[in-house]
């Protein structure tokens, strides 16, 4: 029997851990960048083998993926860009004292905790051309004549797929920053009362800087996540019409299905690598303002 104040009993606490790790993450990560390097496509398994950086070179000649990259950067700077300012709102009026707070704070949560799939099958219908809740209703408004096909015209589609990740998204950002408000104390608020500081000027003095680590943090998180996020396009557009609305995830996921694994695999490390890029700057940025506030 080990005893607990033996040397290797740390590691024995968190080999369970390091073995789950390396079988869901690491041991997928290594066969994907394997399968980079190879002609790994099923419809011809008799062909499958290495041919070295082919499906790199093929990645970067190919139309489909640099429209995909820029639908992305649009589809990430907007998306939580939105989130981001509607979460923010919703954080102050939640932060407020009112009848039913607890109330109106669960329900606010409702669109985060819904599965992306059920999300994207519910603004399908309201997108509807012929039979869909948003065209009626802006027919009754008299803002239109006639419906509108949201999902199967590209000026649209789009947008539609935007507002709805916005939609998702909100409750995160708005639980994150509430958590954050309440961490701020009473002290600094009567103290700018007292300067006779007015609300703007408490807010981007007080408010924003004391949730500036939250920010990044919640920020980082949800680029990330909207930049491989599937189920919401998917179930609305799959990636049409016209590839109007297919992002770098949808097209790793339509090449993922038509069983071009080499391929997809490549299309994968690409997205990981832009979204490291990313991280990195971002960090490094956020570690700059820390120690210059320091």
């Amino acid at each position: 029997m080990i005893k607990r104040n033996s040397s290797i009993w740390p590691y024995l606490l968190v080999a369970p851990a390091l073995i789950v790790m390396l079988t869901v993450v690491f041991v997928p990560v290594i066969n994907a960048i394997l399968m980079s390097f190879q002609n790994y496509d099923l419809r011809r398994p008799s062909r499958i083998g290495f041919n070295n950086f082919k499906n790199y070179l093929d990645v970067l000649k190919d139309p489909l993926f640099w429209g995909a990259l820029g639908k992305t950067i649009v589809w990430v700077v907007a998306g939580v860009g939105l989130q981001f300012v509607f979460g923010f709102i919703l954080a102050l009026l939640l932060n407020k004292k009112f009848p039913g707070r607890g109330i109106v704070r669960s329900i606010s949560l409702i669109p985060w905790v819904t599965p992306g799939v059920l999300i994207g099958l519910m603004w399908r219908w309201i997108f509807d051309g012929n039979y869909g809740v948003l065209n009626d209703l802006l027919l009754r408004l008299g803002l239109i004549q006639e419906s509108l096909p949201f999902l199967a015209q590209p000026s649209t589609a789009f947008p539609a797929v935007i507002l709805t990740i916005v939609w998702q998204g909100i409750p995160f950002f708005a639980l994150m920053l509430l958590a954050g408000l309440q961490g701020i104390p009473d002290e600094l608020y009567n103290a700018a009362d007292v300067d006779g500081a007015n609300g703007i000027q408490k807010f981007f003095l007080i408010t924003v800087p004391s949730l500036k680590s939250v920010i990044y943090v919640t920020t980082l998180l949800r680029i990330i996540w909207v930049a491989n996020s599937v189920d919401v396009i998917f179930n609305l557009t799959e990636g049409g019409p016209a590839y109007s609305t297919q992002t770098l995830s949808v097209y790793i996921f339509n090449k993922g299905n038509s069983l071009n694994l080499g391929y997809a695999a490549t299309l994968s490390i690409m997205l990981t690598l832009v979204l490291a890029i990313v991280a990195v700057r971002y960090l490094k940025t956020m570690f700059q303002n820390q120690e210059g506030k320091a």
